[in-house]
């Protein structure tokens, strides 16, 4: 039976079905249950059962990869480990797309075009902070701090959030990253009621919960009373939970304000910070292959 912040859900989403479905971006598959499965006890404890399973290793060195330290072996006594919270959060992540685009899984500040970008005066200041944020991402992450990186189409704006989400991910820490349409249409589908969809409810407590939440081409939709809803939602449980948001966007401060409203922009002014510039050409245009001499 649905709940009731569900029906409200649902309601509210048919005022918007005129819109267009959209694509939505691939996600991994969905856990059972809003936190996912509970990190195991280690063999000897309470709670342990007799058939290994496979586990992540223990950033800390510290257990054995469960969550879990036994103290004492003889009483079967065991403590939680330092890193039990994180495979908490990882465990509730689940159902979120948390992996970095084909395109952007090689991004590095050593490879053109952020190499490059690095070198020109009117982008020097912008890729600077962004190498800062992914050397400082565990601080950064723990305060809920973010990035908001503005820019024309083409100047690279898309790459650098992506480091900051590869540095997230590299850190082991938990990400959901998406294009504005592209959550946009995620979020529909969990009204479609389809066997293994999660719920509203469920995915947007995933969403809310994750390290970083990184939102590509904010104010790329058209503005619905629906869409301000989602974003005011998402964003404003970030902001009291004091969770990091990246975001890019091809509007300037002025023009978001008028796309999204003072509420969403103040906390994200709050959150990220001042924009991040980047001025300049379409990179995609400098760096593509240049065409054949053999007249093909």
């Amino acid at each position: 039976m649905s709940s009731e912040p569900e029906r409200q859900a649902r309601g509210k989403l048919a005022e918007s079905l005129p819109d267009p479905p959209l694509t939505a971006v691939p996600d991994e598959p969905s856990a059972g249950s809003d936190a996912g499965p509970d990190p195991a006890p280690p063999a000897g404890s309470p709670g342990a059962t007799s058939e290994p399973r496979p586990r992540a290793a223990c950033p800390y060195a510290i257990c054995d990869g469960s969550g879990w330290v036994v103290t004492d072996e003889t009483e079967q006594i065991a403590r939680p480990c330092k890193c039990r919270p994180r495979r908490i959060e990882k465990a509730r992540s689940r159902g979120v797309s948390a992996t970095l685009p084909r395109r952007f899984r090689g991004v590095s500040f050593d490879r053109p075009p952020v190499s490059e970008m690095s070198r020109e005066p009117k982008m020097r200041r912008t890729v600077a902070e962004v190498r800062e944020f992914c050397e400082q991402v565990d601080e950064r992450l723990d305060e809920g701090r973010g990035l908001w990186i503005q820019g024309p189409t083409g100047t690279g704006k898309t790459t650098l959030a992506m480091l900051a989400s590869k540095a997230a991910l590299d850190a082991r820490r938990t990400a959901a990253i998406y294009s504005l349409p592209g959550l946009l249409a995620r979020i529909r589908r969990t009204f479609d009621g389809e066997a293994g969809e999660d719920s509203y409810f469920t995915f947007f407590q995933r969403l809310v919960s994750v390290d970083l939440l990184h939102l590509d081409d904010l104010g790329a939709e058209s503005r619905t009373e629906w869409v301000l809803e989602q974003l005011y939602s998402i964003i404003d449980r970030r902001y009291s939970d004091e969770r990091s948001i990246v975001v890019t966007t091809n509007l300037e401060e002025p023009e978001l304000f008028e796309q999204l409203g003072e509420r969403i922009v103040s906390r994200l002014t709050e959150i990220c910070g001042d924009p991040l510039l980047l001025e300049g050409g379409d990179k995609r245009l400098e760096y593509r292959p240049a065409p054949s001499d053999n007249g093909a």
